[in-house]
């Protein structure tokens, strides 16, 4: 991963996320396992990009767009970096298009990329 991004984000580790969700850490292992939210090896330690949860939740329209950028062959990385990315076709970043609620135009894009 280029680590480079159009948005500004704060990163935040397991014990971090246990903290803003103020869940349990196998409840949180289980929101990244059943990609509710998705994360990155950064300096070896497992971090997601704060603008993926929204008021201590993670953000609704992450799951599916997560789902079909997996089936378009992303990885992990690929998908974040995608995510955070500039996009053309959308106009800004795809993660700020899911903020705004333009959740099937990001979809749209994104199985286009398989």
């Amino acid at each position: 991963m280029t680590g480079e991004t159009a948005v500004e984000t704060d990163w935040l580790t397991l014990p971090d996320l246990v903290e803003v969700l103020d869940l349990p850490l196998g409840r949180v292992r289980k929101l990244l396992d059943e990609s509710y939210l998705i994360g990155v090896r950064r300096e070896g330690v497992l971090k997601v990009p704060s603008v993926f949860l929204v008021e201590g939740h993670p953000l609704a329209s992450l799951r599916g767009t997560v789902i079909v950028l997996r089936d378009a062959g992303f990885t992990d990385d690929e998908a974040v970096e995608w995510l955070l990315g500039p996009e053309d076709s959308i106009g800004i970043a795809p993660i700020d298009a899911l903020r705004a609620g333009r959740k099937s135009e990001v979809r749209r894009v994104a199985q286009a990329l398989a």
